[in-house]
């Protein structure tokens, strides 16, 4: 039965990720090259929520491919958790940018453009049904809460959801790669342990 249940399920996500393809709940999908989706089991017992997907992301139509997805990696390496195991998902399924010279450079979505890919999201939550979530970042974190949560004064705590899930609320990656700063490899360690918690 549980084969029979999961098979389901898969089934379900694969749908969903065809359905997100033609989204145009919002402008978003004009300027970029494909929606991302989301990837990992559908049975994950973790799920990573970030913001949305950045250049390289957009070009080769997976998340967390780009400069904060090999921190992730990292991460993921030193705490023994198979990447293949979780599921890797964004609030907002298309690239948001503006053009510096020939360069696509990223922009924060706006609220409206989170709002519009809630219901994928909610989806992917509903359909992986994890044990627990990870929000990297405000923006993911409002997402999933759907209500703004201050990221430095919450984060490695957990929080709850209106449906009883367990959010874990810590920094995304790339604000870590923005640190350009000499504590930059103690903030990478401590972002690193808010994730751990994750673990329980």
């Amino acid at each position: 039965m549980a084969r029979v249940a999961r098979a389901a399920r898969q089934a379900q996500w694969m749908q969903l990720a065809e359905q997100a393809k033609a989204c145009r709940a919002c402008p978003l999908w004009q300027g970029a090259t494909q929606t991302v989706f989301g990837e990992g089991p559908v049975a994950a017992r973790l799920m990573l929520v970030g913001e949305q997907p950045g250049d390289r992301e957009d070009l080769q139509g997976h998340p967390f491919v780009g400069p904060a997805g090999r921190l992730l990696d990292e991460a993921l390496a030193q705490l023994g958790w198979p990447r293949d195991q979780l599921y890797l998902t964004n609030a907002v399924k298309h690239f948001k940018y503006e053009l510096r010279g020939k360069r696509r450079m990223h922009k924060s979505p706006a609220q409206r453009e989170v709002q519009a890919c809630a219901p994928w999201l909610e989806q992917e939550i509903a359909t992986v049904d994890p044990g627990a979530i990870v929000a990297l970042g405000a923006t993911a974190a409002r997402a999933v809460l759907g209500h703004a949560v201050p990221v430095l004064a919450n984060r490695g705590q957990w929080l709850a959801r209106e449906d009883g899930r367990r959010v874990l609320i810590t920094l995304h990656p790339s604000a870590l790669l923005r640190d350009r700063g000499p504590d930059r490899d103690a903030a990478i360690a401590a972002w690193i342990e808010d994730l751990r918690r994750a673990a329980g």
